[in-house]
């Protein structure tokens, strides 16, 4: 049987693996379906499909330069979010069974992944993309629903990771 210590390390590592799976998924689907999510950045910088007459139409970009700067800004950040989630995984595997303070310091790569995470769906989806392009307006290429989903599942594993062990019930 393994002790309560032992399940939430395996726990942790699992969740925080879990997150890399999703990213090398995510990075897998927009490098060999590049086109189709190219068109969802396009059109949110672009604004072409929020409602009409409205008042911030000032903040579209016209420019295929800086789409395709920003996809491949945000592939390159969902690459560096699935290799930290990797590496973090790892580490924390590593450390199943050493000390409290050791598995707490193992956490660290995780936590930064789980952040930068955090970071890529609230900072560039819900707060740039929604926000200030005003992506919540359109039917169409409207990503909020699985941004915040996302930021909710990471947001969850990090508050679960963040979380010390309990003690260990062996005996």
């Amino acid at each position: 049987m393994f002790s309560a210590t032992t399940a939430a390390r395996f726990s942790k590592t699992l969740l925080l693996a879990s997150i890399g799976l999703f990213f090398t998924i995510v990075v897998f689907n927009n490098t060999t379906d590049f086109h189709s999510n190219y068109q969802f950045v396009h059109h949110v910088l672009a604004m072409d499909s929020t409602f009409p007459g409205n008042q911030g139409m000032w903040r579209a970009i016209y420019s295929p330069q800086i789409y395709l700067a920003a996809y491949l800004g945000i592939i390159a950040w969902e690459l560096l979010n699935a290799v930290l989630c990797w590496i973090g995984a790892v580490a924390l595997f590593r450390a199943r069974n050493v000390s409290q303070n050791e598995f707490t310091r193992a956490k660290r790569i995780g936590i930064a992944a789980l952040t930068a995470g955090l970071l890529l769906w609230f900072v560039g989806f819900l707060s740039i993309g929604a926000e200030w392009f005003l992506m919540w307006q359109s039917k169409i290429w409207n990503g909020q629903e699985a941004a915040f989903r996302m930021f909710t599942v990471e947001a969850l594993i990090l508050v679960l990771l963040l979380m010390p062990e309990p003690a260990n019930d062996s005996q």
